[in-house]
């Protein structure tokens, strides 16, 4: 089970909060491919992270699992880099990760630039911290371009890596200059890495600490940090990638009982000019939120508040997706599922949100029945079928790839 993570305007919340949940579940899921179904988990097991969509193919990563055995913390393997037809549920392990150098444990999104794969891993590596790697999508090849944990570099990346002209932007969660995390840019083609902005750079971190996954917006970077802020609960932040000055755009539970959201778990997209996220704690029923953040007014607005003893789903950890209008998302917990004997944690939804009226519907429930539990990463849209991965369930118990359609 993955464990719960741990300033400049006032955010307000609109009535859809009240709006507890819409419609029920009126969507099919289909399991793609269950992991562990070979023996020893050689084809990978437990996908933190989602897949992309290349070439009509689905790539992603699993954080155990594979052939790799030099990981001596775990006995279950060192992780995956695979491919998926998700037409046949082909699947074939591009990368078996573990070695002297080679990282271990990838749960990031990878990024396709060129034919080759770009990921991180969580920790390994020559200093223990984690790396940054390249595989060739056709014939699997595995670089590392970096590890983690030298000088003020940073230790442990905390978010993938994303792509803007030719250069690779992602998060470290801990380490840089003050402790709490970095900003970093790294040349694919030489593995040069330069650190833009390390958080905490002010007494009480009201910079941020422990950022997440990036996104890149017409030129300027956005991403939440889980910590810090003006009050300890995590910010919103803008960073210019030539100059490295970074900006708090929002710092989360200004409002009493943190209302308006705390501690980011996913990253931001950015829908004509808004930026929406999730929280994993904070909102009215305590169970986290759907939230929007205007680029013009630095106002924050939460859609929607989980329900920590609800049926809705709680803790969305994957982040939200925008399809027509809609924001679709996956929570780690909650739903009519049973996974934990007995008590009311659940398996994990898939849900929707309305833009225009903040109504949450719930898609499916998982039921760790061979359909997967616990989502624990975004989904992505492919021609109206949206997809992701399950980190537990499925029939071998290794979790899943599974498509829906709203």
């Amino acid at each position: 089970m993955r464990p719960m993570s741990t300033v400049l305007f006032a955010g307000t919340i609109i009535s859809s909060l009240l709006m507890h949940v819409g419609a029920a579940e009126a969507a099919a899921e289909t399991v793609i491919y269950s992991f562990c179904a070979q023996q020893n988990c050689s084809d990978g097991s437990e996908p933190a992270a989602g897949v992309i969509a290349v070439d009509n193919t689905l790539y992603g990563t699993t954080y155990s699992g594979g052939t790799g055995t030099d990981c001596s913390e775990y006995d279950d393997g060192c992780g995956t880099v695979f491919s998926l037809d998700p037409g046949t549920g082909a699947e074939a392990v591009l990368h078996s990760v573990g070695g002297a150098a080679d990282g271990t444990h990838p749960g990031t999104d990878l990024f396709d630039i060129g034919g080759k794969l770009y990921g991180t891993t969580g920790i390994g590596g020559y200093y223990s911290a984690g790396t940054a790697f390249s595989v060739d999508r056709r014939t699997g090849r595995e670089a590392v371009l970096l590890s983690f944990g030298c000088c003020s570099d940073g230790l442990y990346p905390s978010g993938g890596l994303v792509g803007h002209k030719g250069v690779l932007y992602g998060t470290v969660q801990e380490g840089g200059a003050y402790g709490r995390g970095t900003v970093f840019s790294l040349d694919p083609k030489t593995g040069g890495l330069t650190v833009l902005y390390a958080f905490c750079s002010q007494q009480n971190c009201p910079d941020g600490a422990y950022p997440l996954q990036l996104i890149d917006a017409e030129g300027t970077l956005y991403g939440m940090t889980q910590g810090g802020g003006a009050f300890n609960s995590g910010t919103i932040f803008s960073l210019d990638p030539d100059t490295g000055a970074e900006t708090v755009l929002y710092s989360f539970c200004s409002q009493q009982n943190c209302t308006d959201g705390s501690y980011p778990v996913s990253g931001l997209i950015d829908v004509k000019g808004t930026l929406y996220g999730t929280t994993g704690g904070g909102g009215q029923y305590n169970g986290g939120t759907v939230f929007s953040l205007s680029l013009n007014t630095h106002t924050e607005t939460v859609l929607h508040a989980f329900d920590f003893n609800g049926t809705d789903g709680w803790y969305p950890l994957g982040g939200v997706i925008d399809v027509k209008g809609t924001l679709y998302g996956t929570t780690y917990y909650g739903g009519s599922g049973n996974c934990y004997s007995g008590d009311r944690i659940g398996c994990g939804t898939v849900f929707a949100v309305a833009l225009k009226s903040g109504t949450e519907s719930i898609f499916y429930s998982f039921q760790n029945t061979g359909d997967g539990a616990n989502p624990a990463a975004n989904l992505i849209d492919v021609k109206g079928t949206l997809y992701s991965t399950s980190e537990g369930g499925g029939q071998y118990g290794g979790g899943t790839v599974f498509s829906i359609t709203p």
